[in-house]
């Protein structure tokens, strides 16, 4: 399932914002929530990755030395066999050709529906698509917790205003 096109993004998707996760400046990523409690884990506009001049080197689902999103096997309607994911779960990490590596963080609590891999073979997706097919991952929250798990995620009204500050800060 490729998430939606732009126009599809818009209807059926709200966005949430998860910004500096971890402390890092400027690492933020966004999670696309359907209307059906699907969410889509994505780069914020502000992520280093997605600023002009960045290169993406490498990409990978491997988390250590046992556990790679990759080998996430899903099946039937309960979703069985999904890896489960806290907050802070990492989904990948992305290498730029600065030297730079950033940790992709899961932002909400659920299983592991799918990764996006195409990504792998095709990088520059992620920079050029990051809210459609450029997304990292598909996470689906428990259905006690869809209504919950936006909670300490930022509306787009209140990220824009995380961004102004950061501008007027950094003038």
């Amino acid at each position: 399932m490729a998430a939606a096109t732009r126009g599809g993004a818009e209807r059926y998707f709200t966005r949430w914002y998860k910004p500096d996760v971890k402390g890092r400046p400027c690492e933020d990523f966004c999670v696309l929530q359907h209307s059906n409690r699907i969410c889509v884990i994505t780069l914020a506009e502000a992520h280093p990755l997605l600023q002009s001049g960045k290169t993406i080197k490498s990409i990978n689902y491997q988390i250590s030395a046992n556990c790679s999103r990759l080998q996430n096997k899903v099946s039937g309607k309960s979703k069985r066999g999904a890896q489960f994911l806290t907050e802070l779960a990492p989904l990948c990490r992305i290498s730029s050709t600065d030297g730079e590596e950033y940790t992709i963080y899961s932002c909400i609590r659920g299983r592991l529906i799918e990764v996006n891999e195409n990504i792998l073979s095709n990088p520059t997706i992620l920079q050029e698509k990051p809210s459609t097919e450029g997304y990292i991952a598909v996470v689906l929250p428990k259905f006690e917790e869809s209504k919950s798990v936006t909670q300490g995620l930022l509306t787009q009204k209140e990220y824009e205003e995380v961004l102004l500050k950061r501008l007027n800060s950094s003038s």
